[in-house]
């Protein structure tokens, strides 16, 4: 009896430490040293001269630092930068899981220099200079993504034409966001690269990275994880939202993703009631469309949001 009773007590505890190790590894606030070198992010060719490019341009524009305060409390900041001519589009770009804003110069020179929009690029929540001692991969995240479409619309008035434009877990905000009640405003949505849902993702990289089963570790984690943060890993789902979305959507993705794998974007397409269009790029890797073919990335992004954000003009 009590030999299994010693037994039950240490399985118990081995999932607590499994856990509280896993939330501290992936959910809470943190460098994420365990994805440097993870041959799922590797560089496609010409990423690294075009990311430093990049970088050099964020550096020189004169963005306005924006603030608001989250439904629960967290201090959110943002860059904002005014188009070079007067405009009532403006385009909120969303990076990816332990990013930070000053990442997404790519997707901000697009819409700044290419397209004309304002670009409104936040922190999202536990990154860059924003509050928050924890990671919604999208879910909390949808709401603070609310917040700034309101912030737009007080600065630009009823006129004001939204788009949504995120990578990786930006890209799960977006679509999260997009099962939301969103004013018309919001013209149009592309999603790059984004998972179907947080338990899906997280099972994923557990049998992927540390060659574990999912079961109960995932589970035990999501409660911790709701406990600590808010949200259970179920309920944090991409593909639920888009089910519920009447925003147009240009799904994204990477034919070469060994991070978060392709097929999800099938699912994801498969599964939106509303406009949308699927492209697929060729020996792209996780984040990396844009940069191994930029030109038609570039073509696909503009055609299918001008056709939306132009409607009603």
């Amino acid at each position: 009896m009590w030999t299994v009773v010693w037994m039950a007590l240490v399985v118990l505890a081995g999932l607590a430490g499994g856990s509280y190790y896993f939330y501290g590894k992936a959910i809470k606030r943190a460098k994420k040293d365990f994805l440097d070198g993870d041959p799922g992010l590797a560089m496609v060719p010409g990423a690294r001269e075009a990311s430093a490019a990049n970088a050099a341009w964020w550096s020189r524009q004169p963005f306005e630092q924006w603030e608001i305060t989250s439904h629960d409390g967290i201090r959110l900041r943002a860059f904002y930068l005014k188009a070079k001519a007067p405009t009532n589009k403006t385009a909120i770009v969303a990076h990816g899981y332990s990013g930070q804003a000053s990442l997404m110069g790519g997707k901000a020179r697009l819409y700044w220099e290419k397209l004309g929009y304002n670009i409104l690029v936040p922190d999202a929540r536990g990154h860059g200079a924003s509050g928050g001692a924890y990671i919604g991969f999208g879910w909390p995240e949808r709401k603070d993504c609310a917040q700034w479409i309101g912030r737009i619309l007080e600065a630009d008035g009823a006129d004001a034409r939204i788009v949504l434009h995120g990578v990786s877990m930006g890209a799960a905000t977006v679509m999260m966001t997009s099962g939301e009640s969103l004013p018309a405003n919001v013209r149009a949505i592309v999603a790059d690269c984004g998972y179907t849902s947080v338990k899906d993702e997280l099972s994923y990289q557990l049998r992927r990275m540390y060659k574990l089963p999912v079961f109960p570790l995932l589970h035990v984690t999501s409660l911790m994880t709701k406990l600590r943060a808010g949200y259970f890993f179920g309920e944090a789902s991409a593909l639920a939202q888009v089910r519920k979305s009447r925003t147009p959507i240009l799904f994204i993705h990477g034919d070469a993703d060994r991070f978060v794998p392709t097929d999800m974007v099938y699912r994801l397409y498969e599964n939106c009631p509303a406009d949308k269009r699927i492209y697929v790029v060729p020996n792209a890797g996780h984040g990396y469309a844009e940069f191994a073919d930029p030109d038609r990335y570039r073509t696909e992004v503009a055609s299918f949001i001008e056709h939306y954000v132009a409607q009603g003009s």
